[in-house]
């Protein structure tokens, strides 16, 4: 009997640790609200943003009233638009020159094209004209989106440009 008295209480097996559990899913940040005006601080003026979206919108019309010419007009307006906001607006300055730059490097790839064409004494557009007319839906697709950014007051770059004037 003392044997019983001398060993206590039974003992309970040691505590188990809870499981791991895994961390709370992560929320993205809230996006900004356009009424705050903390966060429209850094937007330009909508003048500058319209000034901005007609840069890019008017290389669509240049291209459009000099089609018979190939297309000539589409540094014509980025250009003017440039050149007559540029020292007054930064957003225009900015903007007419990506607009700008994006022409001139659409407008050498289709002189490369036109090149390939007659180096090759024709041969070539069966490979120049699928390549043009993907050029230009990337250009008319590309215009628009810019248009659309600057619009919003993002300085909007657009892809696979050469930055010929800056």
């Amino acid at each position: 009997m003392q044997e019983n008295e001398n060993q206590g209480p039974p003992q309970s097996p040691p505590p188990q640790s809870p499981p791991p559990q895994s961390p709370p899913p992560q929320t993205p940040p809230p996006s900004p609200d356009p009424h705050d005006t903390a966060a429209t601080a850094a937007l330009p003026p909508q003048e500058e943003r319209t000034w901005g979206m007609l840069a890019h919108l008017a290389a669509l019309l240049g291209g459009l009233l000099s089609s018979w010419l190939g297309g000539l007009g589409v540094f014509i307006g980025p250009l003017v638009v440039w050149l007559v906001k540029k020292d007054t607006m930064p957003f225009v300055n900015d903007q007419g020159r990506e607009a700008l730059n994006f022409n001139i490097t659409i407008a050498i790839g289709v002189l490369a094209l036109i090149i390939i064409t007659v180096i090759t004494f024709g041969i070539g557009i069966l490979l120049t004209v699928p390549l043009g007319i993907a050029l230009g839906i990337y250009w008319l697709v590309f215009t628009i989106i810019a248009a659309i950014k600057a619009n919003e007051g993002v300085a909007y770059r657009y892809p696979f440009t050469l930055r010929l004037i800056k």
